[in-house]
């Protein structure tokens, strides 16, 4: 899971793409550069945070005509790659 530059020019930043995950992308000038729903401002976070919150997909979908449940499932895979890559050092 890293970005790549592919992304387009705007202004002095750039629209990241994240390999692997062509639904989510990362830009310095959209939400403090936390990952976004391409085409969105609505962060993984978010999307995240609502069904943790206990929200359907369905409920989702209506609040945010933007999304598609393609979208939804690609923020849960994009999340459960970010925990696979976390490192806990033992020895502190």
């Amino acid at each position: 899971m890293s970005a790549s530059p592919r992304g387009h020019r705007r202004g002095a930043s750039y629209t990241w793409c994240v390999a692997g995950f062509s639904r989510i992308s990362i830009d310095p000038a959209v939400r403090f550069g936390k990952p976004c729903v391409k085409g969105t401002r609505i962060t993984v976070g978010e999307v995240l945070g609502h069904l943790a919150a206990g929200m359907s997909e369905s409920e989702l979908l209506a609040d945010f005509p933007q999304l598609a449940r393609e979208d939804i499932l690609e923020c849960l895979a994009f999340a459960a790659e970010r925990e696979r890559r976390i490192v806990i050092d033992t020895a502190a």
